[in-house]
């Protein structure tokens, strides 16, 4: 297929674009400088510039593309993520550059439309499997997401195929804030947000980007795509210590993180989240099917990397 790639040199970007072109798709990708072109056409795709808010400019670029794939954003750095305006300019993203993808896909005539979404758009769910049907939640962090949907329901409407992936938290080599928490735990610093017993849902990143190569052929819809085994935060964080390989002398902030509100509830609340909808639909599983191993093999990764320097 001839797929086009926005977010293409983010965290799920930089893991996508490769998998598309080893799937054999054609690929051209938006680039914001030269640096980030140069890096696409090392992984095989053809990149293009144009505004991400441009719809007539997005149509153009969009000809003859057989689907587009939406993986743009602007995610806040680790310390500003509890910060309300840090989210203004990744609302933006989801909300007006969403709508101009959306809007310059059916201009284009292109038949699939593959958008990113996060789960943590669901109500908490305690222990409960949570499904595609579970009633979703509206609070700041959300609202950039529930628009990026609304645009994939427009397109479906329009006659086209808009396929939405709710994404786990994502970890793993390339997510700033998966390499900053284990700095932190070979440090013996061990971060975990909420109560113990709450579920979190993860999906590693070379996971998420073979769910985008999957949700080319998945109908339209939403699909969850998380981990087989969500883990509660208190195994989660034990699985990142085994990986470091240490065992933390410091925890925090653990439920005192309830206190700041709707500006953590993304990380607090207990999402247990089912991917089995998706599992069906396409064939896809993840090749890490917890954290357990998805954090030994980012530590093997980031160990590496220790080692060179």
């Amino acid at each position: 297929m001839r797929v086009f790639v926005t977010g293409a040199t983010g965290a799920i970007g930089g893991h996508a674009v490769p998998a598309l072109v080893r799937a054999g798709h054609e690929v051209t990708a938006l680039a914001r400088s030269g640096q980030k072109a140069a890096v696409l056409a090392d992984q095989g795709a053809h990149p293009v510039s144009v505004s991400l808010f441009d719809a007539r400019a997005l149509a153009t670029a969009f000809s003859g593309m057989d689907a587009v794939v939406n993986l743009a954003s602007a995610m806040p750095s680790t310390l500003r993520f509890p910060l309300y305006r840090a989210w203004q300019e990744t609302e933006r993203v989801r909300t007006e550059g969403s709508a101009a993808v959306a809007e310059a896909a059916r201009t284009a005539g292109v038949g699939r439309l593959v958008q990113e979404s996060v789960a943590m758009l669901y109500r908490p769910g305690g222990s409960t499997w949570i499904r595609e049907d579970w009633p979703l939640d509206e609070y700041p962090q959300t609202r950039g997401n529930l628009a990026a949907e609304a645009s994939a329901r427009r397109f479906t409407a329009a006659g086209g195929i808009g396929t939405v992936l709710r994404l786990g938290l994502f970890y793993g080599p390339g997510a700033a804030h998966a390499e900053q928490l284990y700095a932190l735990a070979r440090k013996r610093i061990g971060v975990r947000f909420g109560p113990p017993g709450n579920y979190l849902s993860l999906i590693h990143l070379a996971d998420a980007a073979r769910a985008v190569v999957a949700a080319l052929t998945a109908p339209a819809g939403p699909f969850n795509v998380v981990d087989d085994e969500p883990l509660t935060q208190r195994a989660q964080l034990a699985a990142l210590a085994t990986a470091a390989g240490r065992t933390p002398l410091l925890r925090g902030p653990g439920r005192a993180g309830l206190l700041l509100g709707s500006r953590l509830t993304s990380l607090t609340r207990s999402l247990r989240v089912s991917n089995a909808a998706f599992r069906a639909e396409t064939g896809w599983a993840p090749r890490y099917p917890s954290a357990r191993a998805g954090w030994l093999a980012t530590a093997a990764v980031l160990e590496q990397r220790i080692r060179q320097d």
